[in-house]
């Protein structure tokens, strides 16, 4: 056995092993620290893809563990946050308590399961499609489960707490819900996050974007998640229309 070619692998299991965690942590209601351990899992998720290429040591089985570890914590993971954001709003806010005549509002909750399925065929869709080598055709697992997992990590903001209760809105989360399955499998080319080189000549785009990304985190704290998926999609869309040209 070559334990240098098992080092992408063992990220990738690092990656997986994050996710787990994280499920336990949201139905214990430690968000902080589900929003801490996927960010976590992105983090091994990002290096076991270059240390591959790095290490030649990309393989059919690095592939196949790379979508099973991110189908958990990038796709289970928000799935289940969205269940319990849902589920909280009902146990906490009385004009959405379950009652005798509104028993049937109970399948809400379920509605954020949603994610995982979209996400699941998002990933499967991606390895058998030969224009994402390079680039990406929809929203990645990970910028989505970091949209998702950033929803509780706002009411921490003092500044926003406009923000915080818009958010804990059945009807927002819903709308987001929707929005968040839709761009995993939009046919909206986006350009590739994951480093393949820090080289700038190959990588200026990459670099560039995060430090933009950095500077929104500073500025507006968790609240700069929403923005930075957004730019994310805007910087993608204006980088494609150049290119056509």
């Amino acid at each position: 056995m070559n334990i240098t070619k098992s080092i992408p692998n063992t990220f990738t299991l690092l990656n997986l092993l994050s996710g787990l965690i994280a499920i336990i942590c949201i139905f214990n209601g430690y968000y902080d620290h589900a929003f801490l351990l996927v960010c976590l899992g992105i983090f091994f998720d990002f290096w076991d893809g270059f240390l591959a290429r790095k290490l030649d040591a990309q393989s059919a089985l690095g592939l196949q563990l790379d979508s099973l570890a991110d189908m958990v914590t990038s796709g289970v993971v928000p799935g289940l946050m969205m269940f319990k954001l849902f589920d909280t709003i009902q146990q906490n806010q009385p004009e959405y308590m379950l009652t005798e005549a509104t028993y049937y509002m109970g399948v809400v909750p379920y509605l954020g399961l949603l994610i995982p399925l979209a996400s699941c065929y998002r990933l499967a869709n991606f390895n058998i499609d030969t224009r994402q080598t390079n680039s990406f055709i929809g929203l990645p697992t990970p910028a989505n489960a970091l949209l998702i997992m950033s929803i509780p990590m706002i009411q921490y903001v003092d500044s926003y707490q406009w923000l915080t209760d818009a958010l804990y809105n059945p009807y927002i989360l819903l709308g987001i819900t929707l929005l968040s399955c839709y761009l995993l499998n939009a046919e909206i080319p986006l350009f590739a996050l994951k480093f393949k080189t820090f080289s700038w000549n190959e990588a200026k785009l990459q670099i560039l974007f995060m430090i933009f990304a950095i500077a929104l985190l500073l500025l507006f704290n968790f609240v700069a998640i929403p923005l930075i998926i957004l730019g994310y999609i805007s910087i993608s869309i204006i980088v494609n229309q150049f290119e056509k040209k």
